[in-house]
């Protein structure tokens, strides 16, 4: 049997296996209750937890963004690992905080949040509305990934636009069915597939291609010394985009809305232990960047149609692996994507529901908002698609972009926290500001100043309008002093 018949049995077998625990986690379960479609009913164990935690955040770019930097743009690749270690730290500070605040007025989502600190249903739809965007933005890397898998394992038998389709739709009818909890328990599933599949696969291309890694990173510096350093003559990338690309994705990590609703799903003591374990969890990184640069000298830039293909056109045409290897790499690559997906469609619905629906339509019974929620993971998955099928940009081109966007809501979810004299127009006016600054240089501007990143433009001046405006207009103490106090 061809080696992509294989690859593609297994995949698929992989993707019935996503969808029989998927379905079967929220079984048993109280399936007309809207806090255990949007929380779990906030019982999350910490084992449930790292797996919801860790494959929420690493998804395709892991699997096919990250060896495609490696391969293409060398050292300032690892911007994935050094902020993989330090932005979920914050969490274990703001993280109790949010979920108490949470639990005692019910709120679901950042839009609830924001809502109830700064009293604005204005701001709860732009929040709405911004989530959405950026969720849909990061959905399209993981159907990107999701797409690339199949159409190469598969030696471009299963198109594009059909791979998406097909792997996607898994997760849309899982997290429609069963919410939360089924996400979380189908990411306790693809996270350790995707674990043992890094390390295993990862670590044995760089042995056969080089030996080792010590042979292959003196080889790269033997050829290409540059390639190895960050900011210097002949590198990919300059230190000022390379520092504020980390620093873009450290802040904006718990303003993803499927990362801080997290703080509703389980208890304080259960979300400190999470913050803890997390960075176990980032070490299947490790190979997988290796594998980027073990093809470096290897594979001819030309052959491949962008750097995301580089780790299934190694294993499917350089390495001549069996038939059974393309098909593990595949289910690995699309467990990673799929662990995103999930989240990322769960929240993104959450967060249109609560912060747009909700505003425009008063008094909504729960019952209705849980079926806008089910609906709402149909349409957002529509909109997905259609961007996936129709866009042309890379998967960390498409992450970065839509953490540029996401960013932006630091200001306001830590002056709800920590700063008293925080307002609704300050907020409103400076969320706006920087949304339109990031979206300048993002998608109207060819460069940004001294390449600092768009996402971190807009973020300044965000802040610096918010600031202004804050200090022109009446504080709201009242609400300020029950979110400031909250222990």
């Amino acid at each position: 049997m061809p080696g992509w018949q294989i690859a593609l049995i297994m995949m698929v077998g992989y993707l019935v296996i996503a969808l029989i625990v998927g379905v079967m986690a929220g079984r048993g379960r109280d399936g007309s209750s809207l806090d255990e479609f949007a929380v779990a009913g906030g019982k999350l164990s910490l084992f449930v937890m790292w797996f919801l935690m860790g494959g929420a955040v690493f998804s395709a770019f892991s699997f096919l963004g990250a060896p495609g930097w490696a391969y293409s743009k060398g050292a300032p690749s690892l911007y994935i690992i050094a902020y993989t270690a330090f932005a979920i730290l914050p969490w274990y500070i703001i993280g109790p905080k949010i979920g108490k605040i949470g639990k005692k007025n019910r709120f679901y989502t950042i839009s609830a949040f924001l809502k109830g600190r700064y009293n604005s249903p204005v701001l709860a739809i732009l929040i709405g509305v911004i989530a959405l965007f950026a969720s849909v933005q990061y959905l399209a890397t993981q159907m990107s990934g999701m797409a690339l898998i199949f159409d190469v394992m598969t030696e471009g038998r299963i198109p594009f636009w059909l791979g998406a389709l097909i792997s996607y739709g898994i997760v849309v009818i899982y997290v429609a069915t069963g919410g939360l909890r089924a996400a979380a328990w189908s990411d306790v599933f693809q996270g350790l597939l995707m674990i043992i599949v890094s390390w295993v696969v990862g670590l044995s291309i760089v042995h056969q291609l080089h030996g080792g890694t010590t042979e292959m990173f003196a080889k790269i510096v033997k050829e290409t010394p540059a390639f190895l350093q960050i900011g210097k003559e002949g590198s990919n990338m300059g230190t000022v985009a390379y520092s504020t690309t980390i620093l873009v994705s450290v802040i904006g990590f718990l303003m993803w809305p499927h990362l801080f609703t997290k703080s509703y799903a389980s208890n304080s003591r259960t979300i400190k232990k999470t913050v803890l374990a997390y960075p176990i969890f980032a070490l299947f990184l490790v190979p997988l960047l290796l594998v980027g640069f073990a093809a470096v000298g290897v594979v001819d830039s030309e052959k491949i149609a962008n750097p995301d293909q580089i780790l299934p056109y190694l294993i499917t045409t350089i390495m001549n692996l069996p038939g059974w290897v393309y098909g593990l790499v595949g289910a690995g690559a699309l467990a990673a994507a799929m662990s995103t997906a999930d989240a990322i469609t769960h929240s993104a619905s959450l967060e249109v529901t609560d912060g747009v629906i909700k505003n425009i339509w008063k008094n909504i019974s729960d019952k209705n908002t849980l079926l806008i929620m089910r609906l709402g993971v149909f349409v957002i998955g529509a909109l997905s698609y259609y961007i996936t099928v129709f866009g042309g940009q890379g998967l960390v081109a498409l992450l970065l972009g839509a953490y540029g966007s996401i960013v932006q809501f630091a200001p306001a979810v830590y002056s709800a926290l920590y700063w008293r004299r925080a307002t609704a127009p300050g907020v409103i006016s400076g969320l706006i500001v920087g949304t339109i600054v990031n979206y300048y240089f993002q998608l109207v501007a060819t460069t940004t100043p001294f390449e600092i990143h768009a996402g971190i433009l807009g973020l300044i001046a965000n802040i610096v309008v918010m600031v202004i405006v804050c200090y022109a207009t009446k504080p709201q103490l009242e609400a300020a002093k029950n979110y400031v106090d909250a222990a």
